[in-house]
């Protein structure tokens, strides 16, 4: 039986995580928090919602080391309280909550496939932003051979805990920060884990903080994926017999459901 946990890494986003953990107090699931090093107001915020509700677990360390990180950490603690499916979404409050439901319920269908939120954007949408993404999952869908692979940059997705923690024990390097998302997907399409496909409304507030770097992240993505084309080459027999071998979405899947 499935035991479901969610998984929050929050840096730079203690005023709108108290928010985030209310809209998802109604599934009855247990909470992760993880504080990325964030400073000292923010890490009072994240302590504060920690110390208010039962369900929340707090994962806290003093340097901040990237989305990867925090994500580990996380997944090491819902190892510890029986989880079996880590529900991971981001602490800013982009994500449309009401879609939990949907990814729930597939994942109950599914248990051995990554459930991956792909967005659907609001006029908010900086357009350098949808556009360059899809400049990565071009990419993805390139080294894995899986044309099904809808986004891979977005933090909406819910991962079967035990292939989760064999590949991370298998492979020294994930990437640590914003390379991450498309870097562990890749893995896991590779480990020969199922991916279903559902969309998330996401929305870009006008006063929203952004942690994305624009140098340093896309510097960081563009290494990921010239790393991941390498794994790709010495990979490839395995991966054109994984492409072979795929079975056709039945209609449910191929909907999302």
């Amino acid at each position: 039986m499935n035991r479901f946990g969610f998984i929050i890494p929050v840096y730079n986003h203690g005023t709108t995580i108290e928010n985030v953990v209310q809209s998802l107090l109604i599934f009855n699931c247990p909470i992760i928090l993880v504080d990325d090093g964030n400073n000292e107001h923010n890490k009072a915020l994240i302590l504060e919602c920690a110390k208010k509700h039962s369900e929340v677990s707090l994962v806290s360390y003093g340097k901040n080391q990237g989305k990867g990180v925090a994500m580990r950490c996380g997944i090491k603690k819902a190892t510890e309280l029986g989880i079996t499916h880590a529900f991971q979404l981001d602490a800013d409050g982009q994500h449309d909550v009401n879609a939990c439901k949907a990814f729930l319920e597939l994942s109950e269908k599914h248990p051995d496939a990554l459930i991956n939120g792909y967005p659907q954007y609001d006029e908010s949408v900086p357009e350098a932003r949808k556009n360059g993404r899809e400049v990565a999952n071009g990419w993805a869908r390139f080294v894995t051979l899986n044309g099904r692979l809808k986004d891979v940059l977005c933090g909406f997705r819910i991962y079967p805990v035990a292939p989760y923690l064999k590949l991370i024990r298998r492979h020294a390097f994930i990437h640590h920060r914003m390379g991450y998302d498309a870097d562990i997907l890749v893995h896991m399409c590779w480990a020969g884990v199922p991916v279903l496909n559902l969309p998330v409304q996401v929305s870009y507030p006008k006063d929203g903080i952004s942690n994305f770097r624009i140098v340093y992240d896309n510097f960081g993505i563009s290494f990921t994926f010239a790393r991941l084309f390498l794994g790709m080459i010495i990979r490839l027999p395995k991966l054109i017999l994984q492409a072979a071998t795929r079975k056709p979405l039945d209609a449910g899947e191929a909907n999302g459901k």
